[in-house]
């Protein structure tokens, strides 16, 4: 009898094994830009970005309409060969070109910055990686591909796409 049950349990353990072996890898991949585009086109640091980054612009737009209109009044300064005025005027082009550069420049550096914190938002990058464990898991995924990593992903069926998924439960716990 003990025999027997030795042999049953032999049996159930190679069988057990034998399956387990035979478990099929499943892929899903996920598209991380999408994601975070998605979940911080609401956010207030992004508004407040986009904010000061139209801010930015008007200014430059204002400053680029000036100076062209100094442009103009330098051209008809020639025209109406008024040399003092017309070396006054190429003054004030040189000292606003010079400025809006100057602008330009520091008001990119500051958009850049502040760009680059809200990229590193730890946080969303932990909700973000957390969230996609606990979808792989639970549909049975046992590897989740980035599509930024192009030449990691040749091809890939949309059924596999968990993008949606993430953005959706991330949604939902905001």
């Amino acid at each position: 009898m003990t025999k027997r049950i030795i042999l049953i349990i032999t049996m159930i353990a190679v069988f057990a094994a034998f399956a387990s072996a035979q478990q099929i890898t499943r892929f899903a991949v996920v598209d991380t830009t999408v994601v975070y585009q998605t979940y911080f086109r609401e956010s207030a640091a992004v508004r407040n970005y986009e904010s000061m980054k139209a801010e930015f612009q008007t200014e430059i737009t204002r400053l680029t309409d000036e100076l062209k209109a100094l442009q103009v009044k330098k051209i008809e300064a020639q025209k109406e060969n008024d040399a003092a005025k017309v070396q006054r005027l190429e003054g004030e082009i040189t000292k606003k070109a010079s400025y809006l550069t100057e602008y330009t420049r520091a008001k990119n550096i500051k958009l850049e910055d502040m760009k680059k914190r809200i990229e590193s938002s730890d946080d969303f990058y932990e909700l973000m990686y957390n969230t996609i464990a606990r979808i792989a898991e639970s549909d049975g995924y046992s590897m989740v591909l980035s599509l930024q990593q192009a030449d990691a992903v040749l091809w890939y069926s949309t059924s596999v796409d968990i993008t949606e998924k993430v953005i959706n439960e991330i949604s939902a716990q905001r």
